[in-house]
């Protein structure tokens, strides 16, 4: 995986993306070690009943869904509650309250961003992926998606963003400018190891920000480098993978052959 650094140019977005969530575990009676726990970077959303004596928030640490515990005397355990057996308690909970709202936004965020169609349009799997033009585990990952891409199972939607090299963001510009650029894509992939597509002479304020976006996104997502992949399994759920997965996991990511 490559990883980069977040400019500060497009810092604000990512804070915006933040924002958005919101959180419904305000009021009067708020306990004040949430807002202690949120200074140091947990984010509470909502607040939900397990008895005793205990009050228990659904939060998010990064992009974890976390179980915060408050006790009667006002400190917080943050954690797994498990029964007598050892076996988690509020795994729904936080499923229905952190993780399925978040894949949900993460998804539709993904369909709104700026990205190049690899594959047929009806394939029945979309995988989106935080793409470099210079990035060579992105390549290796586009290597070994052609089984699925080229069988109609699986499309590719590639979120494109610009850091890896001084010419990454005008070989995005050449591919995110061109009449075709699905067909662009494709050529920058089958020339990558003789140094890819041909750099655009100059990157437009329009794709600098389209380019913009897309990072601010990917790093909202959790991501800290190329490529960076998302897929929906057949619940539903969404599922992260942070650069190139090993051979194992590729059934996982691309689905039946």
């Amino acid at each position: 995986m490559i990883r980069l650094h977040a400019p500060s140019r497009f810092l604000f977005a990512v804070a915006a993306l933040l924002a958005a969530t919101g959180s419904h575990a305000q009021g009067p009676d708020r306990p004040a070690v949430l807002k202690a726990l949120e200074a140091r970077g947990l984010r509470v959303v909502e607040e939900f009943k397990v008895g005793g004596d205990l009050r228990a928030f659904a939060g998010v640490a990064g992009d974890q869904p976390v179980a915060i515990y408050v006790t009667r005397d006002g400190n917080a355990i943050v954690g797994a509650r498990l029964d007598a057996e050892g076996k988690p308690l509020d795994e729904a909970k936080l499923e229905a309250l952190v993780s399925k709202p978040m894949g949900d936004q993460a998804w539709a965020q993904l369909e709104k961003s700026t990205w190049v169609l690899d594959g047929k349009k009806d394939a029945p799997r979309i995988i989106y992926t935080f793409s470099d033009a210079n990035c060579p585990y992105c390549h290796k990952f586009w290597e070994a998606a052609r089984p699925w891409v080229d069988s109609g199972k699986v499309q590719l939607r590639h979120v494109l963003v610009g850091v890896i090299r001084q010419d990454s963001p005008a070989k995005a510009a050449a591919i995110l400018g061109a009449a075709d650029p699905s067909a662009a894509l494709l050529e920058n992939e089958h020339k990558f190891n003789a140094g890819g597509i041909t750099p655009a002479k100059s990157v437009p304020d329009n794709i600098g920000k389209m380019l913009d976006d897309n990072q601010a996104l990917m790093v909202s997502l959790g991501f800290r480098g190329t490529p960076g992949i998302v897929v929906r399994d057949d619940a539903g759920a969404i599922k992260k993978y942070n650069g190139m997965p090993q051979a194992g996991k590729l059934a996982e990511v691309f689905g039946p052959r």
